[in-house]
């Protein structure tokens, strides 16, 4: 089995013009329409066999409408190997009762996005939904270092993140994009010990530009890519690809050259996975 922790889906009616505004702030292609279908059909050209969809809420209001969809998705699952997580948001006003609603309808954790949703990671809003969370044995995962849409925007800096985990400790926390996006090396030296999970979403090789205006396309090379993998151990990285940004299959390949045993690399690809999922 091989399982993506980290893609985007959104509904149908809306999925072609998020996908036009985000590759627009972004400067990156696309590798699909945006949409469950686009998805399942990346997932059957990769060989993937189970996908986890992030949604993130970019204003409170979003939050219990994004969460039902999720339920949805997540229900169907066993069918379609597409589950979700919920999704949360600093200014939702009472963030217990929600999670306490996701936990109930078997949502197995929640996205956070500091950086869409405009609050530093260790604002006191955030610990108190992270707080509620770990107390419900949910998984909480965070985009982590910078994003490529808001250049220079910082919300979830390593640091930011070292002070969560000194506040609540590291149970049940995932760190997207290799730990801390384009700020790799900090994040290793700082987290690397902490207890904390990475996934490899969007940080090996290079971004598709969809323009001339992205002029940083390279991320991290195989040999850096490993050095980050062997500090954090195996048992804490999880397979992502940050779908539709990333494609699927490419980035199977780019992972397949990793210089990693057979055990690790199943460690990361399905069993790391399934037990965050709980299948």
């Amino acid at each position: 089995m091989t399982v993506d922790i980290h893609t985007h889906t959104f509904p149908q009616k809306i999925a072609r013009a998020a996908i036009e505004k985000l590759s627009g702030l972004s400067h990156t292609m696309p590798f699909t329409d945006g949409t469950a279908d686009g998805l399942r059909r990346s997932m059957a050209e990769a060989g993937i066999d189970v996908s986890l969809v992030l949604p993130v809420a970019t204003n409170p209001r979003q939050v219990e409408h994004v969460n039902d969809a999720s339920i949805l998705l997540n229900d169907s699952g066993g069918e379609t190997g597409i589950y979700s997580f919920g999704c949360m948001h600093p200014e939702y006003p009472e963030p217990e009762k929600e999670l306490e609603r996701l936990k109930k309808a078997g949502i197995r954790g929640i996205k956070l996005h500091p950086v869409y949703q405009g609050v530093d990671l260790d604002d006191e809003r955030y610990l108190r939904i992270l707080k509620t969370a770990f107390g419900l044995d949910m998984w909480v995962l965070i985009h982590a270092g910078l994003d490529v849409g808001f250049p220079g925007v910082e919300h979830a800096s390593p640091r930011m993140i070292l002070r969560v985990v000194e506040s609540l400790g590291s149970q049940r926390l995932i760190l997207a994009h290799m730990g801390s996006w384009r700020q790799w090396e900090e994040a290793c030296k700082l987290l690397s010990g902490t207890g904390v999970m990475i996934d490899t979403s969007f940080s090996i090789g290079r971004m598709t530009p969809a323009d001339d205006t992205l002029t940083q396309s390279e991320m991290l090379s195989v040999s850096e890519a490993e050095d980050i993998i062997r500090a954090y151990g195996a048992d804490r990285v999880l397979f992502g690809t940050d779908s539709p940004w990333g494609g699927q299959k490419e980035s199977l390949e780019l992972f397949s050259q990793l210089r990693l045993s057979e055990t690790d690399k199943e460690k990361i690809l399905c069993l790391n996975a399934k037990r965050v999922l709980g299948i």
